[in-house]
């Protein structure tokens, strides 16, 4: 439906929505395909069918049960990519629990955000990845740890949180946890011979479509990361949707490159899949291009996900062409501006003939826009497509909240069944993403065609976005500035050939202090992620200002951008 001589589009289905529950439809999904290949994970040299994946996902649930856990609890899985973070995926949505996202690259600052912005009760987590010490990080912030409290913890700094379980994806018999407070992986499992079956499907008969089942962060307008609530509803249409319009089967095997934290992984690979009961591939716990390109060949991936940078890392592997990836029809590339040069070498040379462009957020659960396979070459390289089905996407005049013309910018829009239900605990925020209309308000700037093709231009806000990772400027400012010898900071970002945007911070020290970028970053190591450490650091003895005395962050872009380019 479009409205006449002006940019809004709505999408209709061929397909009703669905109104089953996570858990309702993996059921029947396991009924369809039970002995079809449901997961692989290469490094934990596990295998497992619908059926095998089903059973192991209900003695994780009846486990969780036994501990206390149930529909409402808040349970963050802090974890690299691995089968455990599958199965507490669907274990939490069995139950009912909403899974809390956190970021594997969280440091001590971050993560004890992200707990008490929640109020997460329980947190699964892995001991270690390469230098982030999970245990010793929460040890850190919870003392009650190190001491036998019978697994459940009380503490007054955290008041929520009463249980820590630990597994090790590397040796997953383990039950020796580091610390005597934390609740062993196995201590968990052996706790399933309490509950029935049959009390586990008296829970999931209670559940609601329209119920809460997840908490993902991302950067807001304030500053600081907000946790977006979405629904069965939300998370399960807009996987089935996406699986629909990339023609995915339960024949397809998806290469899984990205983070399974964020949404492009939980919704747009794993539920993706499971949707309609195709295969999830993990080829590594962290991004590793070679082992990508290994598994897309050992595995015979018919697809592959990633945000523009993982692709450039996979075409610039050195042993790239010894590769077969003849396997590969379709993916999804997401999370940043897809440069026409990239997306060719991608249909060429990977032959991935099908990889489609996508555009969302997380507040949007995630994707709102997605090229189809049988769109014009120039549409699928230019544009971010069209919305998906069951949606509603507007252009806005950013000042007036109007309606604009067909191929004017604006500030996009988007309303429907995948907008979230809220920022959790924070009713302004919420209210300040979505209007009175219903519509959520994006912050990022575009123009739509009469067909509803939309080709993204800016963004309102200031967020960067690093390799598809969202960040939040105010947010790394006020960390810098509590160093002892700086007086004020500003961070922007500025384009980067290889992430899209890197960050830099410019910083103007005390009177009479001297500072070295070393110091900057060192003070930063184990506070903050690394992805938000800023990798051009200046320091200023002034910003520049507007008269009223507002930092005029364009033209520090400005002035960065000239410099760095002379320097070249």
């Amino acid at each position: 439906m479009v409205e006449t001589g002006k940019s809004y589009f709505k999408s209709a289905g061929d397909q009703p929505l669905l109104r089953t529950t996570i858990p309702e439809h993996f059921a029947e999904v396991v009924k369809r395909f039970p002995h079809h290949e449901a997961a692989v994970c290469l490094p934990q040299e596990k295998r497992l069918t619908y059926a095998g994946l089903s059973e192991q996902v209900d003695t994780l649930a009846r486990g969780l049960m036994a501990l206390g856990f149930g529909k409402g609890d808040r349970i963050g899985i802090w974890s690299t990519n691995n089968l455990e973070w599958l199965l507490t995926q669907l274990a939490t949505a069995r139950i009912g629990a909403l899974l809390v996202n956190i970021n594997p690259a969280y440091r001590l600052q971050e993560l004890a955000y992200a707990l008490k912005r929640s109020e997460v009760q329980g947190v699964v987590t892995i001991p270690a990845f390469r230098g982030s010490d999970y245990v010793g990080m929460l040890a850190e912030l919870l003392p009650e740890l190190k001491v036998d409290t019978g697994d459940v913890i009380v503490s007054k700094e955290f008041p929520f949180l009463r249980r820590v379980v630990l597994y090790d994806p590397g040796n997953p018999g383990k039950t020796d946890p580091s610390w005597p407070g934390i609740t062993a992986w196995q201590t968990v499992l052996a706790a399933a011979d309490t509950v029935s079956e049959a009390e586990l499907d008296t829970v999931s008969a209670t559940l609601s479509a329209h119920e809460p089942i997840n908490i993902q962060y991302t950067s807001g307008t304030t500053g600081f990361p907000k946790a977006v609530v979405l629904t069965h509803h939300n998370i399960l249409n807009n996987a089935y949707a996406t699986a629909h319009i990339m023609h995915f089967t339960e024949q397809d095997r998806l290469c899984v490159s990205v983070p399974l934290y964020h949404c492009f992984g939980m919704v747009l690979a794993n539920l993706l899949c499971l949707s309609v009961g195709a295969c999830i591939v993990l080829p590594c716990e962290h991004f590793n291009a070679l082992e990508i390109l290994q598994a897309i060949e050992v595995e015979r991936c018919t697809a592959i996900h990633g945000v523009p940078t993982m692709f450039i890392a996979e075409l610039e592997t050195p042993q790239f062409a010894g590769f077969d990836l003849t396997s590969l029809r379709t993916g999804i590339m997401a999370g940043a501006p897809c440069p026409p040069a990239l997306m060719k070498k991608v249909i060429e040379d990977m032959h991935c003939r099908e990889i489609l462009i996508g555009y969302g957020q997380t507040e949007a659960s995630p994707l709102t826009h997605l090229t189809r396979r049988d769109d014009p070459v120039a549409l699928r390289i230019e544009t971010v497509g069209r919305n998906l089905p069951h949606q509603e996407v507007k252009v806005v005049d950013p000042a007036t909240g109007e309606t604009v013309p067909f191929d004017t910018v604006g500030e996009i829009c988007f309303r429907g069944y995948h907008v979230m239900k809220e920022y959790y605990g924070d009713t302004e925020a919420t209210a300040s993403a979505i209007d009175r209309g219903g519509w959520l308000h994006s912050g990022d700037l575009g123009a739509m065609d009469p067909e509803g093709y939309v080709r993204i231009t800016g963004r309102l806000k200031e967020m960067i976005i690093r390799g598809g990772e969202n960040i939040y400027p105010r947010e790394i400012e006020d960390f810098l500035f509590t160093h002892p010898k700086v007086a004020a900071v500003a961070v922007v970002g500025i384009p980067d050939d290889f992430y899209g945007e890197e960050i830099m911070a410019w910083i103007k020290p005390h009177a009479g202090e001297n500072l070295t970028e070393e110091e900057i970053r060192e003070f930063c190591r184990d506070q903050i992620a690394h992805f938000k450490v800023p990798r051009h650091i200046w320091f200023v003895d002034e910003f520049p200002l507007t008269v009223t005395g507002k930092v005029q962050k364009y033209r520090m872009r400005e002035r960065a951008v000239e410099r760095l380019t002379a320097e070249k």
